[in-house]
């Protein structure tokens, strides 16, 4: 190779650059000029949005912008030596963004240059949708959500031919990784859904939901689990735990290292919980206010009928706080006194911000959804799965994509990722009220204006002590929402506490691990005001948790030595038949 010739591949490159950064435009939605206003045409606007309108004045600015970047770009690109390697980084990937973190996007000329202009063709759009003047909060927020789907859809880390490990990988292996990715292409083909884990190692009630109990009641909705004491004596008030109707719950007891409810039992308390049935056509009909009265309420009965608690607690997870909430309102309504105190994880009790869950709902969506299931019929778990992973798209789909087709790699076993594949349906009935007057109405905040069980509920006769966990990078409960919920009740004897991690991983946070952090601090207006004055703690927030639930579990009394009782008989053994049920 000549001197002349680095200098020539560089200046090819440039020019190859250019018509990829016309095509990459025209693909995601090229800008007209204009004298006073210029049309923008979103590329999903069908999805997303009309045709809208953006200043021409910042449009061009923006453009100038972009551009220059990419002539930084290029120019740097083409005075570089080969040998030296001494590119530029004009543009750089975000903060735990790990497409990008294998050295061949780096250490090559050609994929640093694809890289580099996908960033910045990437924030250049994100910049675009952000200008775009837009009244409708609701409209914006679905508007950058479907751009960052369509940018994160087309990353040259998703395809063979723009993806150096794709490439290395097939050297490395002698094609080898090319035949078994497309081997897990059919084989994900087949199953309906792309892999995250290797299910063959999990099996419910063998290595995972092994914490020891019985079935102790079932109906039409629920199987009641009550747990096997691990010590000599407990607390005299029991905990009842309602997990997410979404998903199944051994969430909160995988494995006995990172079991919840084990964690529990091991605390000194009587723990009973809500297994949800995966409900079928025999179950299509059912609503809001079954789950009330067939699940929390029934739950709550048949806890102190065996236990002879008059106020048990109770804890509720996700959707499964909200029907928490929901179901002490309708108690208080009726003149009830139900439950000594309560613990909300990660729990809307107020929707004024759901987060990007939002672009999927909507007056239309929600209408369609009445009219085609609101008086029976089914969501799949499936749909669930699809749109919870459209929240992270980069984490849970294109990641995958990579790794078991590109890299040819088969998923490692992960008890967490097992579950999060092992999806439930939900009623369409149940569902249809549920999106309606929580997520497009947002109406169980106002006192009175939803009826359940034949009750107005109003949230501030919930007066008992609370407890409300929520985790930092929460994308589908959004910490500051949950906080919202703190204001609702009536408590005086309220506590909030931030966790580190997400919507799971922030919640499923062992004690004896010590990993992550939690903050705490006293209850305050806002959640702004809250964090501004708190103290950031090491480790698990289960200790701090249990911690205050044990001052208000009553005195340490002998442990049942028997589960149920003569009229609530041992029906099978933990983790029961409702769990195993597929959708």
């Amino acid at each position: 190779m000549t001197p002349q010739q680095p200098r020539e591949v560089f200046e090819n490159l440039v020019r190859s650059g250019q018509e990829m950064a016309k095509v990459f435009f025209e693909q995601l939605g090229r800008i007209p000029q204009g004298t006073d206003q210029a049309a923008v045409q979103h590329p999903l606007a069908g999805l997303a949005s009309p045709a809208l309108s953006v200043d021409a004045q910042h449009l061009a600015q923006l453009q100038r912008e972009h551009l220059e970047q990419h002539a930084r770009l290029w120019s740097t690109m083409a005075a570089s030596s080969v040998e030296a390697g001494e590119r530029a980084q004009v543009a750089k990937a975000s903060p735990g963004d790990r497409r990008f973190s294998a050295p061949e996007w780096s250490t090559s000329p050609f994929y640093d240059y694809i890289r580099q202009a996908y960033l910045i063709n990437a924030h250049y759009l994100m910049a675009v949708a952000d200008l775009v003047p837009v009244s409708d909060k609701h409209a914006r927020q679905r508007l950058k959500f479907m751009t960052r789907q369509y940018i994160d859809a087309l990353s040259p880390a998703n395809f063979a031919a723009t993806n150096p490990e794709f490439v290395q990988r097939a050297l490395d292996t002698k094609g080898e990784s090319i035949t078994a990715g497309l081997m897990n292409l059919i084989a994900d083909v087949e199953r309906g859904r792309i892999s995250m884990t290797d299910e063959s190692a999990f099996e419910v009630g063998r290595n995972l939901a092994t914490t020891q109990g019985s079935v102790v009641y079932q109906n039409e909705l629920i199987q009641l689990i009550q747990y096997a004491p691990l010590t000599d004596k407990v607390a005299e008030v029991p905990l009842l735990i309602v997990p997410p109707c979404i998903n199944k719950y051994y969430i909160l007891d995988l494995q006995p290292e990172n079991s919840f409810v084990r964690y529990a039992v091991e605390q000194g308390f009587t723990v009973f919980l809500v297994s949800w049935r995966n409900p079928k056509a025999e179950q299509s009909a059912l609503g809001w206010d079954d789950y009330l009265d067939q699940g929390v309420l029934k739950a709550l009965d048949v806890v102190r009928e065996i236990t002879k608690v008059a106020k048990p607690n109770i804890l509720g997870f996700c959707v499964g706080g909200t029907l928490v909430g929901s179901a002490l309102a309708v108690a208080r309504a009726r003149g009830e006194d139900p439950v000594g105190c309560v613990t909300f994880l990660t729990t809307m009790l107020d929707f004024a911000d759901t987060g990007d869950i939002a672009c999927y709902v909507d007056e239309a969506s929600v209408s369609a959804r009445e009219t085609t299931i609101g008086k029976g019929g089914l969501i799949t778990g499936q749909e669930f799965t699809n749109i919870f992973s459209s929240l992270r798209p980069n984490d849970l789909v294109w990641n995958y994509v990579v790794d078991n087709y590109l890299r040819g790699n088969k998923p490692p076993a992960f008890d967490l990722l097992f579950w999060n594949a092992d999806s439930t349906n939900l009623p369409g009935p149940f569902a249809s009220w549920y999106l309606r007057n929580m997520y497009l109405e947002n109406s169980l905040r106002v006192p009175g204006k939803l009826t359940m069980l034949g009750q107005p509920v109003d949230l501030g006769k919930i007066d008992c002590p609370a407890y409300f966990y929520a985790s930092r990078e929460d994308h589908i409960v959004p910490w500051k929402t949950s906080y919202l919920g703190v204001r609702l009740l009536g408590s005086k004897d309220a506590t909030f506490v931030l966790g580190a991690s997400g919507h799971i991983a922030g919640v499923i946070n062992p004690a004896a691990k010590k990993k992550r952090h939690y903050w705490t601090g006293d209850v305050a207006a806002t959640a702004e005001q809250w964090h501004h004055n708190t103290t950031e703690v090491p480790g698990s927030w289960w200790p701090h948790w249990s911690a205050w639930l044990v001052q208000r579990s009553g005195e340490q009394v002998p442990a049942r030595e028997r589960l149920g009782n003569r009229r609530y008989r041992q029906i099978e053994a933990a983790p029961g038949s409702y769990v195993r049920e597929p959708a």
